[in-house]
């Protein structure tokens, strides 16, 4: 009787074990598509023609963004506009400002944190690709650029813009001379003056 008894534990163990493994497999399962959910969009621009990484404004930056547009005001875009920083800053400095950015999760991070700020009235984040969005509305741009693009962002502002400013971040407009220069290294802003059609 005692034997019997000792087999039945075994088997109420076994099941216990099988049903425990089943539990670690879905939670490990789930955790792994989960994380590539969560981690795919800051990936993703590598995979595009022109790499746009996702690299946080630094303090410097902001400043000399801001120091550019002294003096300016109405609309601002930031294309590739990241977790926000210039959208907010400059809608602080009195701009209606726009971020557009690919990432979504970029995006509901922007849109989190004007809202915590109380300024959701005077910024607005857009999830969509920045050679799509039209530009004509806007009197200041400002773009953080990779070299690779900047050639055929150039091309877009002079077929898009009519009276704007643009602040061009880490690179320059290789075709167009700027109006001003401010700030050094990594940190340096150019400004330019667009007045096509």
């Amino acid at each position: 009787m005692d034997l019997k008894f000792l087999e039945g534990e075994k088997e109420i163990l076994k099941q216990n074990n099988n049903k425990t493994g089943l539990v670690l497999a879905t939670i490990s399962g789930g955790a792994a598509v989960l994380s590539s959910i969560l981690c795919f969009p800051f990936i993703l621009p590598a995979l595009r023609k022109v790499c746009l990484p996702y690299v946080p404004a630094t303090s410097k930056q902001i400043e000399n963004v801001l120091l550019a547009l002294s003096g300016k005001s109405g609309s601002l875009v930031d294309i590739g506009s990241g977790d926000g920083r210039i959208v907010i800053e400059a809608a602080k400095h009195g701009f209606k400002s726009v971020g557009v950015e690919l990432n979504p999760w970029l995006v509901f991070y922007s849109k989190f944190n004007s809202l915590r700020l109380g300024l959701s009235k005077d910024t607005k984040f857009y999830c969509q690709d920045l050679w799509k969005f039209q530009l004509q509305p806007y009197e200041n741009i400002v773009i953080f650029g990779v070299k690779e693009m900047m050639e055929d962002l150039t091309e877009k502002f002079n077929n898009e813009l009519k009276e704007s400013t643009v602040v061009a971040c880490r690179f320059p407009l290789p075709s167009k001379s700027p109006i001003r220069i401010i700030g050094t290294g990594i940190d340096r802003v150019w400004v330019y003056h667009f007045n096509g059609k």
